[in-house]
């Protein structure tokens, strides 16, 4: 029996390539170039569907990385209808990795690199294509601004969509776009408990339980304690989530769906090595054992984040969908983490220049620093959308159209440690604490306030802002086989900044310090206009190719903080120019995509020899990516994908060094460009219940830095897992960074964090 179905599948498969090479030689040659994949690899779908009377189902003959359709475009569309790159990851890929945060889940997406948060930024910070992808983080389409560590418990998936897309989200998104999408409620009734343990106390345990209450509605609930150390030393981490939801009205012409999110975060932050630059070299994080930790004991990081989510759909009829969603999201942050700043004479704190190659750690000190604050965050968001589907004789049009309003609000206060006892200085000119050994790093903990060591506030910065956006997005359908998206968007966004620095004098002897008060307002208001075009030629349902044009802007208020700098400038213009592929192989069990792109900032801000901020700018990023998802043949599941990206500031005013010998970024490779980065993840299940695979995430070196004069190396990481999998119970083993590989991930220009060395975790579920 198996082989007369190898071989009546290999005559379908022979006639089908030949369907397929008449099709492919009437292609444009640019989405010929995109589609050059195995003609063996097509299928006959057409001939397939004459037994569409029987349905024979067996465990592991569904694909189950693999997911269609997606919601990022803030309406359920197959993924083959977009004309841009589309990345997602589902559950099960999340399960099988022990991705516990959204910066594991990320590894799956080549292009993506994570920075360590420089300029006072902390939480996770991602960058996309090149560029700061910080505030185009989504929650279910919303945005989600709160600076902490977002754990994966409640997500169903990871969307990752990929260019500039203002026409849809408004600012940002130069690079893409990261949309979480939580769990639903369904109709079916299920609950699961799982808990890991792992070396290094790790520890953590979770809850999925749906319960279906009616005929039309249900509720779930998710749940997460989680406690784990580190192969780093000191760094810990506990996390504690409740994410309950309720839906109401399921299969009705009304759905009200609610969702809510809460989850604590007690962490010792972990700011990894300095990056120092030897005489005649460019800068790198210091070759030290991957285990030290350079800041104080008693380091800590907290947060608590709510968000609140109400979505109703009421259908009209089958061509009108009507839907309302409102989101608010508050976030609170105290942070008092421990950078490191230069090198210093231990003696004199004077600062020190380059050293010599070869000098070793032991003979250098680097000034322990302050990033003491506490920051409250804000924002309630509305979004109406009106989807109307228009049949007009053989043309048919989707169209979109929608108000977003919404409100922000910041608040941010920092705080400095002074000694009262000689002049003001900060933490880390305080006895005993000078400075910090490279080679020998001494742990302690913050000295304690005392009399003469007090902790006073130094800046409060308080900001509200305002968005109005917009839409229109038309897609419309011109044949069978062509396909045309269309959009536009208007936004206004306006933010108003009040800034309160104290500056303290300290008495000769011990006593209470003056204080002189400094008040700076700020405002910036942005008006700006954003637009897409896609076309998509659709051959057969197996094939989708697609040439596009995205724009997006970054006003100087993006993050929700201005500077005295960029205030008067207006915002930064965006597009990308994308032809690409979208391929349903096999029986529709694996999709194969591909793409060329170019991103380009075209007024990029940049600063001049005098400080003067201006418009000069312009970045670029070129690159081509593949990517592949899905079961490749029965038991066999990957995902992967691979990026290049070539990317050059165009021109710059920036430029860093002493007159006359300046470094200018114009010409250089910017920050966070990785030239190759790739992953692969694939299991094998065999017999029903064994389950063994693993994968790689790779990656070139990186610049710091727009001038190249520091990097991070070039790393190959390798994770392997292994299953026994019953109807009621699962057990799993992950060994992440089996190598136990030392490498660099998170990074800025004056800092590089090791990732965790191998780490062994062993996950038990079960359902009932």
């Amino acid at each position: 029996m198996g082989s007369g179905i190898r071989r009546a599948v290999r005559a379908a498969l022979q006639l089908e390539a030949a369907s397929w090479a008449r099709t492919v030689s009437h292609l444009p040659a640019a989405a010929l170039m995109m589609a050059m994949t195995p003609a063996w690899a097509q299928t006959a779908p057409a001939q397939e569907k004459t037994l569409g009377k029987i349905t024979v189902t067996d465990e592991g003959d569904t694909p189950i990385y693999r997911r269609d359709t997606t919601q990022v475009t803030k309406m359920p569309q197959s993924l083959r209808d977009i004309p841009q790159s589309v990345t997602v990851i589902n559950r099960a890929v999340l399960d099988a990795q022990a991705a516990t945060k959204l910066t594991d889940a990320l590894r799956n997406v080549p292009g993506i690199t994570i920075s360590a948060g420089e300029g006072g930024q902390i939480g996770d910070n991602v960058n996309l294509r090149g560029f700061s992808a910080r505030t185009d983080l989504f929650m279910d389409g919303f945005r989600d601004r709160g600076q902490y560590t977002r754990d994966t418990f409640f997500l169903e998936a990871v969307e990752v969509l990929k260019g500039p897309s203002s026409i849809l989200f408004g600012r940002g998104s130069t690079g893409g776009v990261i949309n979480q999408v939580t769990k639903k409620p369904t109709l079916t009734s299920a609950q699961q408990i799982t808990g890991s343990i792992g070396t290094d106390d790790y520890y953590r345990v979770t809850a999925d339980v749906n319960e279906k209450l009616s005929d039309t509605s249900a509720f779930r609930v998710s749940a997460l304690a989680h406690d784990a150390k580190s192969t780093r030393d000191e760094i810990q981490s506990k996390r504690y989530g409740l994410s309950p939801s309720l839906r109401l009205g399921i299969g009705t012409d009304t759905e009200v769906n609610m969702h809510a999110l809460v989850q604590r975060s007690r962490e010792v932050p972990d700011y990894g090595f300095p990056v120092v630059t030897f005489a005649g070299q460019v800068g790198k994080p210091i070759d030290a054992p991957a285990h030290n930790f350079y800041g104080f004991t008693n380091d800590y990081f907290d947060q608590d984040v709510l968000a609140l989510h109400l979505t109703i759909d009421h259908r009209f009829s089958d061509a009108v969908l009507f839907t309302n969603q409102t989101q608010y999201s508050k976030y609170k942050t105290s942070a008092a983490p421990t950078p490191l700043g230069g090198l210093v004479n231990p003696i004199t704190g004077a600062t020190v220049s380059a050293p010599a190659v070869g000098t070793p750690l032991t003979s250098l000190w680097s000034i322990r620093q302050q990033r003491d604050r506490v920051i409250h965050d804000s924002a309630l968001y509305n979004q109406t959308n009106i989807t109307v589907v228009l049949p007009t004789g053989s043309v048919t049009q989707t169209i979109l159209t929608g108000l977003e309003l919404g409100r922000d609000e910041y608040e941010n206060d920092t705080f400095n440690r002074f000694n009262t006892t000689n002049t003001p200085s900060p933490l880390s000119n305080v006895s005993p604490v000078p400075a910090v050994n490279l080679g020998d790093p001494t742990y302690i903990g913050k000295p304690p306030l005392s009399a003469t060591l007090v902790r006073l506030p130094t800046q409060n910065t308080s900001v509200d802002a305002n968005t109005i956006g917009a839409y229109l997005n038309d897609q419309i359908d011109l044949t069978k086989h062509w396909k045309l998206a269309l959009g536009v968007r208007w936004d206004r966004f306006e933010a108003k900044q009040d800034q309160l620095g104290t500056a303290y004098t300290f008495p000769a002897t011990p006593g209470a310090p003056t204080s002189t008060l400094t008040l700076t307002h700020l405002e910036s208001t942005n008006t700006v206009w954003s637009k897409r075009a896609g076309l998509i030629y659709q051959p057969t349902d197996q094939q989708s190719y697609y040439a596009s044009f995205g724009t997006s802007f970054n006003p100087s208020a993006e993050t929700v903080t201005v500077t005295a700098a960029n205030a008067p400038v207006g915002p930064e213009k965006n597009k990308s120019y994308e032809v690409g592929a979208k391929l349903n192989l096999i029986d529709n069990k694996l999709l194969l995509t591909s793409a060329v792109f170019r991103v380009e900032k075209t007024n990029a801000r940049t600063t001049d020899i005098a400080g003067v901020v201006t418009l000069d700018g312009d970045i670029r990023v070129d690159g081509v990516e593949v990517g592949a998802t899905g079961q490749v043949w029965k038991g066999l599941e990957i995902t992967g994908g691979y990026t290049y990206l070539d990317g050059e500031m165009i021109s710059a005013n920036e430029r860093t060094g002493t007159a006359p010998n300046f470094i200018y970024a114009k010409g250089k490779v910017p920050q966070n460009v990785p030239k190759h980065s790739a992953s692969l993840w694939a299991t094998y299940r065999w017999a029903h219940v064994w389950e063994l695979g693993g994968g790689a995430v790779a990656s070139s070196k990186r610049y710091l830095n727009n001038f190249q004069t520091a990097l991070i190396d070039g790393y190959t990481r390798l994770d392997a897992t292994a299953a026994f999998i019953q109807p009621r119970y699962d057990v799993r083993l992950n060994v992440l960074n089996a190598t136990d590989r030392k490498y660099f991930e998170a990074a800025s220009g004056g800092r590089a964090t090791p990732v965790a060395g191998r780490t062994a975790i062993v996950t038990g579920s079960y359902r009932f």
